[in-house]
């Protein structure tokens, strides 16, 4: 006899009385009584004992394997089913014949990004069965298909963050529906106030690395039962940022000759919405953070898990105040995204280069086979 709690009552799961392990003359299977505990008690035997005495009590007839689907369903409410993120992936797949290998997000003020994709065929977040909606200004909320630079691609305009009230597995859910749409790259942008104090306003950082300073406190996209199709249960993150689209970008910068505003650093990201105190921000340049948002490290672990190659670079949006007598001005979402538009030629430009080159690689490589 086992205890479980649905839709906030305390619940008893003991076996009918009409039901055996392997079925009733009936040909009914595993048939259990659900009853809800009397004055709060628990699932302990005497308490099922003294709840199946209580003539007060109510008796609902259910079959086992519902009351099992039941409990998950209350475990994994915040999570999306590989069925679901399917039929999400499936319902873009019915309506457009693109069938993209990059998958973009637009960061905070990025939205331009995807000024450069052409053949488009847009659709509404808010159209999009089971997705979530965008809440936050500087986030269009509209999924792209279309062609950059000859490569079918799909760009987010807009993305999920954790402070809108959003579980970081369903800030990270879209990652999977690109997946099963057919891409095999992620590019990743995002807005952040730059720690180090080389960086300037308006510079780009290459994501090197990142710390994930939530999953510090056991808060995952990946959090709850791992499906297998998807990715494995341990995925490692060594290699979190592909070295070889790192080298790439290297190479890009030089031929856009802007060296000296293109750096290459480690991101973090912070639950938000607030944004950091000093000695947050003094803490996080001391672990070796050099910019810091509040998005992007969840969307990578979950692309990085379902085997995605990864690219990400960071627009640096304002300056991080590590000092209490800082003459910079306190950080606000107007200045980000003000920010981003002001420099989405550059980032534009940066991303159209590196898919040219991408295509290129790709092409080479199916030529040799």
């Amino acid at each position: 006899m086992t205890g479980f709690t649905i839709n906030g009552a305390d619940l008893l799961k003991s076996k009918a009385l009409n039901g055996s392990a392997n079925g009733d003359a009936n040909g009914r299977s595993n048939n259990y009584i659900a009853e809800e505990c009397p004055n709060g008690a628990t699932s302990s035997t005497s308490n099922a004992n003294n709840a199946n005495n209580n003539n007060n009590s109510q008796q609902i007839y259910v079959d086992e394997a519902e009351v099992e689907n039941r409990m998950k369903m209350v475990i994994n409410e915040e999570n999306y089913s590989y069925e679901l993120i399917k039929e999400i992936a499936d319902y873009f797949l019915e309506r457009t014949s693109i069938r993209p290998v990059i998958g973009i997000i637009c960061g905070s003020g990025l939205n331009s990004l995807a000024d450069h994709i052409t053949d488009i065929q847009a659709f509404d977040y808010k159209d999009i069965p089971n997705f979530p909606v965008s809440t936050v200004e500087g986030h269009v909320g509209r999924m792209i298909f279309g062609y950059l630079e000859g490569m079918p691609v799909v760009a987010m305009q807009g993305r999920f963050h954790y402070y809108e009230g959003y579980p970081l597995a369903k800030c990270s859910m879209p990652v999977r529906v690109l997946k099963l749409v057919g891409i095999k790259y992620l590019f990743a942008t995002n807005a952040a106030g730059g720690l180090n104090p080389k960086y300037k306003v308006g510079d780009i950082m290459i994501v090197r690395d990142h710390i994930n300073i939530m999953g510090f406190a056991g808060n995952s996209p990946l959090q709850g039962p791992n499906d297998p199709r998807f990715g494995p249960r341990f995925p490692p993150m060594t290699n979190a940022y592909d070295r070889h689209l790192v080298r790439k970008a290297r190479k890009v910068v030089r031929e856009m000759g802007i060296e000296n505003d293109v750096h290459e650093g480690v991101y973090t990201c912070l639950g938000g919405p607030n944004y950091e105190t000093v000695a947050e921000l003094k803490m996080l340049r001391i672990m070796g953070v050099d910019a810091v948002g509040m998005s992007t490290v969840h969307e990578v672990i979950t692309a990085r898990h379902c085997d995605l190659t990864v690219f990400a670079f960071s627009l640096i949006t304002n300056k991080c105040a590590t000092d209490y007598d800082s003459s910079e001005e306190d950080a606000n979402h107007e200045e980000v995204v003000m920010v981003g538009k002001s420099r989405q030629s550059i980032c534009g430009e940066l991303m159209c280069r590196m898919i040219r080159d991408l295509a290129q690689d790709i092409q080479q490589k199916n030529g040799k086979k």
